[in-house]
């Protein structure tokens, strides 16, 4: 039987974690990455449920993805290039990366 207090630790873990989705997806409205890309679907770039299963059990997906959205990057989704967001905070790219590979 679960106690009031494992209930209330399961509880915050669960609202930390929609804050976080809320947050990544402000991050991605705010720097305007859902102009070219939609939680399910393609528009200009990949959706990011796409992105998270292409990338599933890489460990080094993290790093390349922070790479590509700081330097741009083109070929691997198709010819039209992702442009570089060379001034998005490095912690904001990190979070960004870690919101779209969380989609199953």
């Amino acid at each position: 039987m679960k106690t009031l207090a494992s209930c209330l630790f399961i509880s915050a873990a669960v609202l930390a974690s929609a804050g976080n989705a809320l947050a990544s997806e402000a991050l991605a409205k705010k720097y305007n990455c859902l102009a070219c890309h939609t939680v399910d679907k393609k528009i200009i770039g990949p959706a990011y449920k796409d992105v998270a299963a292409k990338y599933k059990g890489d460990a080094g997906a993290e790093a390349k993805l922070i790479g590509k959205v700081k330097k741009g990057g083109a070929g691997v989704w198709g010819q039209i290039p992702m442009p570089p967001n060379a001034t998005v905070p490095d912690a904001d790219v990190k979070t960004l990366v870690k919101w779209v590979l969380s989609f199953k």
